[in-house]
């Protein structure tokens, strides 16, 4: 496993007498992307600003490259790059102007400002919009500007917050394609509440509810979390609800148009097998059967409790 480029030791936060979140720990590994989910007011928000060193946390402490964000915050600081969920652009400079502003807000000697801005403009697609002003960009390419500051910085801990947020399906594939190539080289983290954005683009998963982890594991961990209970099986035959009612098991059968049906049953264990022998029985010409997995809405709910 290869190093791990953030540490979260023991973290809490209160406000007033609140406590937001309560001894979180997790680390973060060398390149990929990963999700942090959460309802609102789970105290996803308040790990990301901890995270950032926009906040000071009430206990414990983030490492970022083994740099202690409470002891060293300016020295942690340079490794991360930040979007926020509105892009902190100026819209009354052009793209050029602005992203050389950010190099030399971020340290770049300006020897070197001008190639980083041209670099960073290249690799977020954005060049030949190098003269324009940000205020007559597009919403995805001012996502895209976002994106060019928080990078421009070559910075090792990349943190987006709901990066597609208002895009269109175009522009929303957009941003996932240049979130893919900057993880290739970078650890990515991703704040989003749309689940098929989690599933699109992110190697593991940190859920948050109640100031607490609730699941810290793969995609695929999340899309197994609930045991499914239920089964699609097509018939031609297009035998009648009654008649399948009569299989063992079964607590509910749902005609989905066709000869497609959804069997709900009260345990999956061995069923495959009774419902092909009870169609071959009952010559209902089974053509398919598919276990139905709980969708990932389903699945945030039972985690969030709500």
């Amino acid at each position: 496993m290869s190093e791990a480029v953030v540490k979260v030791k023991n973290l809490s936060h209160r406000y007033s007498i609140q406590w937001a979140i309560k001894d979180i720990n997790f680390e973060i590994p060398e390149k990929g992307i990963f999700g942090l989910l959460g309802s609102n007011g789970a105290g996803k928000s308040t790990i990301m600003n901890i995270l950032c060193g926009v906040l000071k946390p009430t206990q414990g402490d983030v490492q970022i490259k083994g740099i202690s964000m409470s002891e060293n915050p300016v020295v942690a600081k340079q490794y991360i790059g930040f979007l926020p969920q509105d892009p902190p652009v100026h819209v009354e400079l052009t793209v050029e102007e602005y992203l050389s502003f950010c190099a030399g807000l971020r340290g770049i000697p300006r020897e070197k400002a001008r190639k980083a801005v041209d670099e960073v403009m290249e690799r977020c697609a954005i060049a030949h919009f190098r003269k324009r002003l940000i205020r007559n960009l597009s919403g995805g390419y001012r996502q895209r500007v976002g994106i060019a500051q928080a990078i421009i910085h070559s910075p090792d801990f990349v943190v987006l917050d709901e990066p597609t947020n208002g895009l269109d399906p175009n522009q929303i594939l957009e941003i996932r394609r240049l979130i893919k190539e900057i993880a290739e080289e970078r650890t990515v983290l991703l704040s989003t509440h749309m689940l098929s954005e989690v599933q699109a683009l992110c190697d593991n998963i940190r859920m948050i509810e109640h100031g607490k982890i609730v699941f810290d594991g793969t995609v695929a961990d999340f899309d197994n979390y609930l045991t499914p209970s239920s089964m699609i099986a097509t018939l031609l035959a297009m035998p009648s609800v009654e008649e399948i009612s009569t299989l063992p098991h079964l607590i509910r059968v749902e005609e989905l148009g066709g000869t497609q049906y959804r069997l709900v049953f009260d345990d999956l264990t061995d069923i495959a097998d009774q419902i092909v022998e009870a169609c071959v029985a009952r010559k209902w010409r089974l053509a398919e059967i598919r276990i139905e997995k709980s969708s990932l809405n389903e699945i945030f709910a039972e985690l969030s409790k709500k």
